[in-house]
């Protein structure tokens, strides 16, 4: 079973100004953070626990992937990983940039996948543009799309109050960045069947600017053998 996808204009409104934003901004968005992979190790190291906690050659979608840099890193741990995001324009970049690799429009309400297909799924900050009280419909998605047993990685900045980001680079959009706190996350994922693994933070890293620190939760759904 798949769930079908709705049509652009039958989208929330917040999905449309998340597609909206990042059309916008794709190019320099993908200039500013080209060698973030490498600059931040103690993330690179979880991802890559989280490769060998799915097991080499493993179906993996990296759900919110931008331009693909994640995507990538996932593919050279050894996983069978694609990327789904909302915008065409970062998807246009992330195909230049990986050109072995899979990337399609979707949407994290209504993955084009189906049921119990996937050994894992990466959710690499792609969740902070969606209101709280949508983020149920999103882990429950997540869930219906993982096989018993398949593990959930999500990342987010820690906080309580949204930072609006407006008119970036001069382009014409504006758009908010949720920050949430770990301990809502890990009990919505366990409301939608999850299982918690792993609760990481770290501290802010001054030199990619950033304001808050940074969190990240793995999650296994239910049934298989556990790892």
């Amino acid at each position: 079973m798949t769930t079908s996808r709705p049509s652009h204009a039958d989208q929330p409104e917040h999905v449309r100004a998340t597609r909206a934003f990042y059309d916008a901004i794709a190019e320099d968005y993908a200039a500013m953070f080209r060698d973030l992979p490498a600059a931040t190790p103690l993330d690179r190291a979880l991802l890559a626990g989280f490769a060998e906690l799915v097991g080499a050659g493993a179906p993996v979608a990296d759900v919110g992937c931008g331009p693909g840099r994640v995507t990538g890193y996932l593919a050279s741990q050894g996983l069978d990983v694609h990327g789904v995001d909302l915008s065409e324009s970062m998807l246009a970049i992330a195909r230049r940039e990986n050109p072995g690799l899979r990337f399609e429009q979707g949407s994290m309400l209504a993955l084009d996948l189906p049921d119990g297909s996937l050994a894992g799924l990466v959710s690499w900050y792609s969740t902070i543009h969606t209101p709280p009280e949508d983020l149920p419909a999103v882990y429950a998605e997540f869930r219906r799309v993982l096989a018993p047993g398949g593990h959930l990685l999500v990342a987010f900045q820690l906080g309580d109050e949204p930072r609006r980001h407006e008119h970036p680079w001069g382009h014409p959009v504006t758009l908010d960045f949720r920050r949430m706190r770990p301990e809502r996350i890990a009990e919505l994922l366990v409301a939608a069947g999850f299982t918690p693994v792993q609760r990481t933070v770290r501290e802010p890293d001054a030199r990619q600017g950033e304001p808050t620190p940074q969190a990240f939760l793995v999650a296994r759904a239910p049934g298989g053998d556990p790892a």
